[in-house]
């Protein structure tokens, strides 16, 4: 009992904790707690040992201290106490068997605030932070800000060695007041020097110079760097990618550039398995190949049997190999080649096509994409005008803009997803144009409990051949998780009678959402969606609606809100579906 005693000594219930001297209701306070470590240390529930304790207390002389000079207060004195005894003066390595109280006592002194704020030389229209001004509350960290701002600036102008040249700060106590002078140092304004690779093993040298594509030559550019930086590692073949500034200028007042590399595995293996009440089961794997032919080029193989024992028509797959090279014609441009083999056992239709397509895509920056290809579809197909066999040459176009902040679960920005498919029948159907659009936004207000509102449109057409002698697996249906939520997967169509549903050649589209945050990790949604579908090629009324509305929960995770909605028919045809559940990772759109 007496060796458990003097083991267990060092624990207990956290330390009670006082903070005096400043306002408990300022903003200075709340802004103290948030960066005291013995705050942590005596929350409610915290269990430290009094070693913890002590050490706690002993670094919140220098934190604290920290937002005291970064809110303009250059004169504190903090006293730090545990059980009376100051805290600068308890050996860590001895500390008390246990600590009841701890009091920290500041005394803030005077705010200072700017008098002369000055910062030279700057480049014109440089933005400044709007806290170094005269009069403005004299802040380190604004200062810090403001030294960075104009740093910036020159490098923004290839002025690569820009640097802090002097600092003259000067107190006036009887005024209350910081005289700043801050002096920049420009330096040569510099060009590009050569890209020096280190630490690649299996991905070729040149081909990461010619991923990377930085502009040897050019004037020097940020932009340019961080750009350079992301082709490295959207290509996947790279775990980390760094690239560093030379320190010391090259000849011709260039800057040599080195790219430290550290490659991922070369093959990569991957299985999932689905479980849905109306697709039933779905088993997939895939084989991938991050540096095929030794220049960042990926091979991927992927197999997919869907539809197991569900309620969505009969059994689906797919077999698929795609293979994508980066930086081809330019750093920018990307190559692909694809080939498909798909088996589609739908409500109402049933198709299997063979698709094989090449073609570039195009990185114009990091939001937006465009994409242009070849392909040939051969295909069998089967619905309620009979079988169908066809060939297409198609040329596959698109678009995607995507301006949002998060990708599973955006709170502010659009995201436009557009794609046009000419296709050239070589036998049994027409020639014909296939369009769809996808647009999205989100907004957000307030502050302690957002509403985020999301509205998504979507546009589908099908032009050229008649209904009878369009490809069925490129005709629109609604309906389902995608569609309108609430009504029953691609439960509306073309009703030909006597029980007999098609696709249409015209597809709209609309969703809401009113997404509410409760917690920091629980949220309510409200949500309603429409569709229609009609037999023209484009909408003009003559077709049919369907809406569907209800509510959800959502709950974050590090990698996406898990998502559950139950949805309700609100119109259109009846199906004797009373309500649907969905299950999922990420927002619906």
């Amino acid at each position: 009992m007496a060796l458990f005693l003097a083991a267990t000594a060092q624990f207990g219930a956290a330390a009670n904790l006082k903070i005096t001297g400043i306002p408990e209701r300022s903003d200075l306070y709340k802004t103290l707690v948030s960066g005291s470590l013995l705050v942590e240390q005596t929350a409610e529930g915290a269990n430290p040992s009094s070693q913890e304790v002590v050490a706690a207390a002993q670094a919140d002389y220098q934190r604290l201290l920290a937002v005291l000079y970064d809110n303009g207060y250059f004169g504190p004195v903090i006293k730090i106490t545990l059980d009376g005894v100051d805290a600068v003066n308890i050996p860590p390595v001895n500390p008390p068997r246990q600590i009841s109280q701890a009091v920290i006592a500041i005394d803030p002194g005077p705010q200072f605030r700017f008098g002369q704020a000055r910062i030279a030389p700057i480049v014109p229209g440089t933005e400044l932070p709007e806290g170094f001004a005269s009069g403005q509350t004299a802040s380190l960290g604004v200062l810090k800000n403001t030294v960075s701002a104009g740093i910036e600036g020159w490098r923004d102008q290839g002025h690569a060695k820009a640097e802090l040249a002097s600092q003259d700060l000067t107190a006036r106590h009887a005024e209350r007041t910081i005289d700043a002078d801050l002096r920049l140092a420009p330096g040569p304004r510099l060009r590009f020097g050569p890209l020096i690779v280190k630490g690649n093993q299996d991905v070729r040298t040149q081909r990461i110079i010619d991923i990377a594509g930085l502009p040897e030559g050019k004037v020097f550019s940020p932009q340019d760097l961080r750009l350079a930086r992301e082709r490295l590692r959207r290509t996947g073949a790279f775990n980390a990618v760094a690239l560093q500034e030379g320190e010391v200028i090259g000849p011709g007042d260039t800057l040599p550039i080195t790219a430290l590399i550290t490659e991922a595995p070369k093959r990569r293996f991957g299985f999932g398995a689905e479980l849905s009440s109306l697709e039933g089961l779905t088993v997939s794997t895939y084989w991938m190949h991050r540096n095929l032919l030794g220049g960042a080029e990926r091979l991927r193989l992927e197999a997919e049997a869907g539809g197991i024992g569900g309620n969505s028509g009969g059994e689906d797959y797919r077999l698929s190999a795609r293979f994508d090279r980066p930086a081809t014609f330019n750093e920018d441009t990307n190559f692909y080649a694809l080939t498909k083999l798909e088996q589609l056992d739908e409500v109402n239709f049933f198709s299997r096509q063979l698709d094989v397509e090449a073609g570039f895509t195009r990185i114009a920056n990091e939001n937006r994409t465009y994409r242009l290809g070849l392909g040939l579809r051969r295909a069998e197909t089967r619905d309620a005008f009979g079988t169908n066999r066809y060939s297409l040459l198609t040329l596959p176009l698109g678009i995607e803009f995507d301006y949002r902040d998060k990708e599973l679960d955006a709170k502010e920005g659009y995201y436009i997803n557009a794609s046009a498919t000419p296709f050239l029948a070589l036998s049994g159907a027409d020639d014909g144009l296939r369009t769809y659009v996808d647009a999205r936004y989100y907004k957000t207000f307030g502050q302690t409990r957002p509403v985020t509102f999301a509205l998504r449109g979507q546009l589908g057409s099908v032009y050229g051949p008649d209904l009878s002698e369009a490809p069925a697996d490129y005709l629109f249906y609604s309906g389902g998780g995608g569609t309108v939520r609430g009504q029953p997967y691609q439960s509306l169509g073309v009703d030909l009678g006597g029980g007999q549903t098609v696709g249409g050649r015209s597809f709209v589209g609309f969703s809401a959402e009113a997404r509410i945050k409760v917690t920091d990790a629980i949220g309510i949604v409200g949500f309603a969606d429409a569709g229609y579908i009609g037999a023209e090629e484009f909408y003009d009324g003559s077709g049919r609606w369907q809406s569907g509305a209800g509510f959800g929960l959502r709950y974050d995770t590090g990698i996406g809100p898990i998502r559950l909605d139950l949805a309700v028919p609100t119109s259109g045809p009846e199906t004797g579906e009373n309500f649907q559940v969905y299950i999922g990772i990420g927002q619906a759109f």
